[in-house]
């Protein structure tokens, strides 16, 4: 299936790829010129989303892991929080994000409510696989380092951080990946203007809502919408690659670290 999905994306779209393509303004709806401003846009988006996502997952899952007693109340109460949310259909983030950060806090359909959407869609994933990565580090290394005299926050930032960054860095391309395939939120949030933004409150357009445009809404779109979902495509493919190879990595240090240990 994955096979035939991707052979029939590139044999409708390939051709129309090039670097052209790539960076030239949408023009007549989208039937021809290219997809510079929606690469920029989506590019605007995920950046909105990583600096917000990142910072405030990575504190709740050291709050969570480092912090808080596993089994108090509080801690149990997020974690299911959490599993909640990561089962919410993407629809209702974007009712939410175009009712609170358009409307409510006025930003409108822009760039800054998009991103900030999606930062709230890949909190769940990005908090619970920064607790795993956090978690899976040898309790050995702690006991270590506190019998050579360093303190909590020490240890943390300088043996167990370290330790867990490849797997922390998968958590965050894993939630790249899952926001640059979104669609439905961004269409309540960010909008669908094609142009070039001057700034994170103009409106802009990511690559899966153009794609959704030029095949439901633009007629003699369908070989634009082929070639950008093969743009998309893609990406998506080498940020699973990147999150694989990361795992990989971080599964072959805490092997070789626990082997050097013992």
């Amino acid at each position: 299936m994955l096979i035939w999905i991707l052979a029939d994306i590139a044999i409708r779209g390939l051709a129309e790829v090039n670097f052209g393509f790539l960076i030239e303004d949408v023009q007549d709806a989208g039937r021809v010129g290219g997809i510079g401003p929606i690469i920029l846009s989506t590019g605007l988006i995920l950046l909105v989303c990583l600096v917000v996502a990142v910072p405030l997952s990575f504190g709740t899952a050291i709050a969570l892991t480092e912090r808080l007693d596993k089994e108090s109340w509080f801690a149990r109460n997020v974690r299911r929080s959490l599993d909640v949310l990561a089962g919410v259909p993407s629809i209702v983030f974007g009712l939410f994000g175009n009712a609170f950060f358009a409307i409510a806090l006025g930003l409108g359909y822009s760039i800054l409510s998009g991103g900030l959407t999606l930062a709230c869609m890949v909190l769940p994933i990005l908090i619970r696989t920064s607790e795993q990565a956090i978690r899976a580090v040898p309790a050995e290394y702690r006991y270590a380092a506190a019998a050579l005299g360093m303190k909590r926050t020490t240890i943390l930032f300088r043996v167990v951080l370290p330790v867990a960054m490849p797997a922390l860095a998968a958590g965050v391309v894993l939630s790249i990946g899952r926001a640059l395939a979104e669609t439905a939120a961004l269409i309540f949030t960010s909008g669908y203007v094609a142009r070039t933004p001057e700034s994170l409150l103009d409106s802009g357009r990511s690559l899966s809502v153009h794609i959704y445009d030029l095949a439901m809404n633009v007629p003699g779109g369908g070989s634009k919408a082929y070639a950008t979902a093969c743009v998309l495509v893609v990406l998506l493919l080498a940020i699973n690659a990147a999150t694989a190879l990361l795992l990989r990595l971080a599964g072959l240090h805490n092997r070789s670290t626990t082997g050097g240990s013992l």
